[in-house]
């Protein structure tokens, strides 16, 4: 019996839920296990209710499940809130109340997507390498932080155990898929933080020394992941870092609506698409479904230790887009778009 706590959250968030708790029922039938969801409010729409991005009733459930199932959070009608009363700075303080420390976030080009990429074929087809973003420390929590009318200022800290266990988690991941290459990112030329983490990485590399380590500065990093994506297999950095490359590797792919990502600790896990809500088109059943539905593979693979319903899952997403259907944000130019619930009913039927 897994228990899974689900957040929809805001915009286009409910729909994308939907479809994956959809496909989620079908592979519980299909291989023969029994689950409870329960759905509670976050972000905007946990405040329009309570007055709050997230309440101690929707943290305590998140504590208390297996896993965690978001879908996405924030929109204009609560912009104008001061920046801690915002709904990102609710998904940093779940982030850091779990202890979800470890972001992976995968980039993969789908065959069947290859011309969807904005890039040439060439140099996209077979992409598949995965980003270990570090989650809960540097800039994003580092104190002091703050601004006042002539300045602003923010603290880019890390602790040598921030960075041992996202090194060696991405270090276990590459001897996984085969000793693939580690690719850790930063900015040692100019920041002594990045240089601490550097050396850091190197140490847990003594632990590898069958994986080979490559060092890359974030500014050429950015530069060669879209130059030439299929260089990398593993790549670790911290959280600014990560939350900027991470979404450039996503968007080689073809579109932010097609990849998942699972944010991991030592207790708690969370799996969410990594899109925004994208208010513009919620509510019009017009979301792609697709990065939803693969959060849910990525739960059965590191939350519950099933791989074989994650591969169920990821091979009903090839199957079905082989069969031509596409979303709004994947199709081409003059190419008839489906809605999110058929493409949800396109990969059930492939499961």
């Amino acid at each position: 019996m897994y228990r899974i706590a689900s957040i929809p959250g805001d915009g286009i968030g409910p729909e994308v839920v939907a479809g994956a708790l959809e496909v989620l029922s079908a592979v519980s039938k299909k291989f023969g296990f029994e689950y409870t969801v329960e759905e509670h409010p976050f972000g905007g729409a946990s405040y329009d209710l309570h007055g709050s991005m997230l309440t101690d009733e929707t943290l305590e459930a998140c504590r208390n499940a297996d896993a965690v199932l978001l879908g996405a959070v924030g929109g204009p009608k609560w912009e104008s809130l001061p920046h801690d009363k915002k709904p990102e700075a609710a998904l940093l303080r779940i982030r850091k109340e779990l202890g979800l420390f470890a972001n992976l976030r995968p980039a993969k080009v789908y065959d069947a997507l290859v011309s969807a990429s904005t890039l040439k074929e060439e140099v996209v087809k077979g992409t598949d390498f995965m980003v270990f973003r570090e989650l809960t420390g540097g800039i994003y929590f580092g104190q002091p932080r703050g601004y006042d009318e002539n300045r602003g200022w923010n603290t880019m800290v890390y602790e040598r155990y921030e960075v041992e266990r996202i090194a060696r988690l991405a270090f276990e991941a590459a001897r996984k898929r085969g000793n693939a290459k580690v690719t850790s990112i930063d900015k040692a030329n100019v920041l002594e933080v990045s240089q601490f983490w550097r050396n850091v990485v190197h140490e847990v590399h003594k632990d590898f020394p069958e994986i080979e380590l490559v060092d890359m500065y974030v500014d050429n990093a950015a530069m060669q992941i879209v130059r030439n994506p299929k260089q990398f297999e593993v790549i670790v950095t911290g959280n600014l870092f990560g939350d900027i490359l991470s979404d450039i590797s996503g968007m080689i792919t073809g579109s932010l609506g097609m990849l998942p990502s699972a944010s991991i600790g030592s207790k708690h896990a969370l799996y969410e698409p990594i899109h925004g809500s994208a208010p513009d088109i919620a509510g019009q059943n017009k979301a792609n479904p697709i990065a939803t539905i693969a959060s849910v593979a990525m739960m059965f693979e590191h939350s519950f230790g099933k791989p074989e319903v994650a591969r169920a899952i990821y091979d009903a997403i090839e199957q079905a887009l082989a069969t031509g259907v596409r979303t709004a944000d994947i199709a081409r130019p003059g190419e008839l778009a489906i809605s999110t619930t058929a493409m949800t009913a396109a990969i059930v039927a492939c499961i």
